[in-house]
């Protein structure tokens, strides 16, 4: 039998509250200690317990991170979803289940393997057993595939934080696993890892994490938030960093936290942290977005920086809380009322969430606006592969913030709102500084700030704000661009499709048909799109939604005679991406073009 090395999927189904996503995260930080390219996804339900839930690892040598179009081992411990899960597996396959459930695997034409792991656990530990039993399916993965013992054991400690007692404990129930299956399994597993050498630095990180963490270096001075999945993991992370990477002044946190009462306050209170003079953060999904519109209008029209995080799930309404999806993107582009028109910064991998969320804090005080950061459920509740940071090296930019009255005497004509400069930024003061006027309005003002409702004044106003956002294009983070030469079929994406993205471009290139790719990381949209596009016949865009937003966001910032290059390629099902659908779609949409 050929056996495949560092290329298989484990699909692990169980219940929520059970315990086994420290199992789950054990196989997989003891893969990634091997130096095997690895991800993990966490299929989770929006209760707190008992619902099904399923995790999902992928091994692959040439770095693929998409789920995988079929499992390979597949481990069953819910009675819930036990049939089905036995349905969706494909013939030669391995199934390793919980004979405890007492349930039938009719699948001849599998690998199976069953031992009592509720049984054997309740001899370990009668209180803890439903989650000890986890460790048995552990150990006899550990065997099947041959995972190394010591990266095994380094995966534990680092689960349990070196708590002796729970790491002996979960040890035993792992080494009993693996011993039950070397005497009781006589086939040969098609699967097997490999150690690689690890690369110096790598770490397993969740990109609200990253985020968290880039928030902090970028000078966070106040975090408001109210809890929502999928982001209250970044505000959670924000919290868990601040003492140890910020510490006090004065015996003072240099950070104020506050959990408000909804989310129309939180927006609120960024807004009240920017007109302060400091850098104020939210986060949240996309339900809260929309609470928070009458802030974001607010923080627009009178040109108050501050930030906030959507971190996508699946709508609309309440949706599919922790599914994941790029459905926000017209939400954020263009939140509230009226011509609104907003920065989105767009991440793809955990190394740009700590990117991002540090510069956002700059481009908002540049630009004096609100900026969004756009990430999603699968990017930012996953661990993934992480190569390091790169931390700021420059001053923080705070932008056209006139501090003194020497200052104030140098600028002819000072107005608040007025373009001194002709980028459509004015220079603003901050209160405290003894400087006038300290203005901000909501309503309808001129160049000084004082009220009006004169037509031509207000058209002027906002023909400014279009003009210092379309300005931000040349500033705002360049997309990732990776040409074929001499090939004329282009793809545009964004987002977390970045980690799905080569394993698609691999399955076209098996037509004989090769691409290029172009990953936009900000809107408004940098000018190489543009000149991407240009550059080739045929041109894709592809996203996680339904309707095609950031095709309709292209159609809309085009040159007239581009749009006839572009087509829509959006799917949306809950699922992180998986490779096969979507270059199937690409490929069915570029035959459609040609016809």
């Amino acid at each position: 039998m050929d056996v495949s090395i560092n290329d298989f999927v484990i699909n692990v189904a169980t219940a929520n509250g059970t315990g086994s996503q420290s199992s789950n995260l054990i196989l997989l930080n003891a893969l990634f200690e091997m130096g095997v390219p690895v991800s993990g996804k966490n299929l989770f339900p929006s209760n707190i317990s008992g619902l099904p839930t399923w995790f999902i690892i992928r091994a692959s040598d040439r770095g693929y991170q998409a789920p995988g179009d079929k499992t390979d081992i597949q481990v069953l411990m819910n009675p819930d979803t036990w049939y089905k899960d036995i349905e969706k597996v494909e013939s030669g396959s391995i199934i390793i289940f919980n004979e405890n459930v007492k349930l039938p695997v009719d699948r001849d034409d599998c690998l199976v393997f069953g031992l009592p792991m509720t049984k054997l656990a309740r001899s370990i530990s009668p209180k803890m057993a439903k989650m000890i039993a986890n460790m048995y399916y552990v150990g006899v993965i550990q065997h099947l595939v041959g995972i190394d013992q010591s990266a095994l054991e380094t995966a534990v400690n680092r689960q349990f934080k070196g708590k002796a007692s729970a790491v002996e404990v979960n040890l035993r129930a792992i080494d009993e696993g693996r011993k039950i299956a070397q005497e009781g399994i006589e086939w040969q597993c098609p699967h097997a890892v490999e150690g690689r050498e690890k690369e110096e630095g790598t770490f397993l990180i969740e990109g609200n994490e990253a985020t968290a963490l880039g928030s902090i270096y970028g000078g966070i001075n106040m975090l408001s938030w109210y809890p929502i999945t999928p982001s209250s993991s970044l505000a959670e992370g924000i919290i868990h960093w601040l003492p140890e990477l910020r510490g006090t002044e004065d015996g003072k946190s240099t950070c104020a936290v506050v959990q408000a009462e909804d989310e129309l306050a939180a927006a609120g209170m960024v807004v009240g942290a920017g007109w302060a003079g400091g850098r104020g953060m939210t986060c949240t999904s996309g339900p809260g977005i929309s609470l928070m519109s009458e802030f974001i209008g607010l923080a627009y029209f009178a040109e108050v920086p501050g930030v906030i995080w959507d971190v996508n799930r699946v709508g609309p309404s309440t949706g599919l809380p922790t599914r994941t999806q790029q459905g926000d993107l017209n939400l954020l582009r263009e939140a509230s009322h009226g011509d609104t028109e907003h920065i989105v910064l767009i991440p793809g991998t955990v190394e740009e969430c700590f990117e991002f969320g540090w510069r956002a804090f700059d481009y908002a005080e540049r630009f004096q606006t609100l900026v969004f950061g756009f990430s999603d459920l699968d990017l930012g509740m996953n661990n993934w592969v992480c190569r390091g940071f790169d931390y700021p090296d420059e001053q923080i930019d705070r932008g056209k913030v006139v501090r003194s009255a020497e200052q104030m005497a140098a600028i002819e004509n000072y107005g608040r709102y007025r373009d001194i400069d002709g980028d459509g930024i004015p220079y603003r003061t901050l209160p405290g500084s003894g400087l006038d006027p300290i203005l901000y309005r909501g309503t309808g003002h001129d160049e000084d700030g004082i009220y009006s409702e004169d037509p031509e004044v207000y058209r002027k106003l906002m023909m400014r704000l279009k003009t210092k956002l379309f300005n931000a294009r040349k500033v705002l983070p360049a997309p990732v661009i990776r040409e074929e030469p001499e090939e004329d079929v282009g793809i545009i994406y964004m987002g977390s499709m970045e980690n799905t993205i080569q394993e698609i471009d691999d399955m076209i290139e098996e037509t004989g048909l090769k691409v290029s790719q172009c990953r936009v990381r900000a809107l408004p949209l940098h000018p190489d799109v543009e000149k991407f596009i240009d550059s080739h016949n045929k041109v894709v865009v592809l996203e996680i939604n339904r309707d095609g937003q950031l095709y309709g966001v292209l159609r809309k910032e085009l040159p007239i005679n581009l749009v006839p290059k572009i087509t829509s390629v959006a799917f949306s099902d809950g699922m992180p991406p998986r490779a096969r659908i979507y270059s199937d779609l690409i490929l069915d949409a570029l035959v459609e073009v040609e016809s």
